[in-house]
């Protein structure tokens, strides 16, 4: 049993190395200067006679790219404040509308409760594509298309941290709500004191999974945006061209940061709202 559980691990550990190699590739080649970087991948980027070589390690390294992008790339960070503005504002408005929702469809009892549920399925596992006429014209009827708004109204109103949510607030004793109640508590303060705090992995974890969705959004802003000042982040790299590729891969890791970050620190309750979003009603 001891050399199954070895094997099973340094099976894990296999797969783990190759699914974060183009991380640490990517990390390898922010700190290489552009004569290296031709070096070692001048046959693919550049179209140079020669060999690929991959490094992990760079052997002259520098900080060259990263000053380059952080000082001299004024783009970079008006279209990182871009990104910021558009993700935070949609959390922000998910909590605000998403939040009470979820709150009556898993704690009341209504009519065509159910049939709204199967609605809000629907709707998640739809794609973009199908969504995108409709969408679009919605937003051209309001006068919204290239702004902000054009990508915050949709992601506030997204049916997905709404599903996720409810069935965090399902899972919370009957009981429990009936004693607040006797107690003398009302609708609103059993929301505040019981369903906040019981449902706070519900809300983290739909928080986190909707900050990697919309801080790498690509299709929405492609689509909705055309003033080049409004575009995310996500979209930067499209503009570097190839004699740039030490700031394109300093730019994948500093874009990468934030959603990395996040992940580590909300990793438990990521993987409550997995399990949450599998149970049946």
């Amino acid at each position: 049993m001891k050399k199954r559980k070895v094997a099973v691990r340094i099976l894990l550990m296999l797969f783990v190395v190759i699914l974060i190699f183009p991380v640490l590739l990517l990390a390898a080649g922010s700190f290489m200067g552009p004569e290296e970087l031709k070096e070692s991948y001048g046959s693919v980027l550049y179209g140079i006679d020669g060999e690929l070589q991959w490094k992990l390690f760079p052997l002259y390294p520098t900080l060259k790219a990263y000053l380059q992008l952080l000082l001299d790339s004024p783009d970079f960070f008006v279209m990182f404040w871009n990104s910021c503005r558009q993700t935070f504002s949609v959390l922000t408005g998910q909590l605000l509308f998403g939040l009470p929702a979820a709150w009556a469809l898993g704690r009341y009892r209504f009519s065509g409760r159910k049939v709204i549920l199967y609605l809000y399925m629907i709707l998640m596992i739809l794609p973009f594509q199908v969504t995108m006429v409709s969408g679009y014209t919605v937003l051209s009827f309001f006068s919204v298309l290239d702004t902000h708004w054009a990508v915050i109204l949709p992601g506030v109103f997204a049916t997905f941290p709404v599903f996720l949510m409810t069935k965090f607030f399902q899972q919370i004793p009957d009981s429990l709500l009936e004693a607040a109640k006797v107690d003398g508590a009302g609708a609103a303060a059993s929301f505040f004191y019981i369903g906040l705090p019981l449902g706070m992995p519900g809300i983290v974890s739909a928080l986190i999974l909707n900050f990697l969705e919309y801080w790498n959004a690509i299709e929405a802003p492609m689509t909705f945006l055309k003033t080049k000042s409004l575009l995310p982040v996500s979209l930067y790299l499209s503009n570097i061209t190839v004699s740039d590729m030490g700031s394109a891969f300093a730019a994948s890791i500093l874009i990468m940061a934030p959603s990395i970050f996040l992940f580590a620190c909300g990793q438990n309750y990521l993987e409550q709202g997995i399990l949450a979003s599998g149970l049946k009603e």
